[in-house]
């Protein structure tokens, strides 16, 4: 099993930055196990998939982060991270962290999330 604590969120004007940090403490196998991706959900929306990464570091985006966002990993640390720049007010919403199994395709372990808040 895996929890994840996320952190990083607050509140900030349209073109700020931000970085989402999570923190996984795996009990039974490796961190190196899972692939992590982060999501999030604005109010009244479908939580969505922002970016994924893999335990070979490949990643992926949503269009509508790509080239603002960057996911990436400190396997060492067991934490994974979202640097969200040149912010925009759509990107509000309650992001979330996310753990699954590398050899399953979907999420089974989720964080409680963390707020990000754009202003214009």
């Amino acid at each position: 099993q895996v929890q994840l604590v996320e952190s990083g969120g607050g509140s900030v004007q349209a073109g700020g930055s931000l970085r989402l940090s999570c923190v996984a403490s795996v009990s039974r196998y490796s961190y190196s196990t899972y692939c992590m991706g982060w999501f999030r959900q604005a109010p009244g929306k479908e939580r969505e998939g922002v970016a994924t990464i893999i335990s070979d570091g490949r990643t992926t985006y949503q269009d509508s982060v790509k080239g603002r966002f960057t996911i990436s990993q400190d396997n060492a640390k067991n934490t994974v991270y979202l640097q969200m720049n040149s912010l925009k007010p759509e990107d509000t919403a309650m992001y979330y962290c996310a753990a699954r199994y590398c050899n399953r395709d979907y999420f089974a372990f989720w964080g409680q999330g963390t707020q990000v808040t754009v202003s214009s």
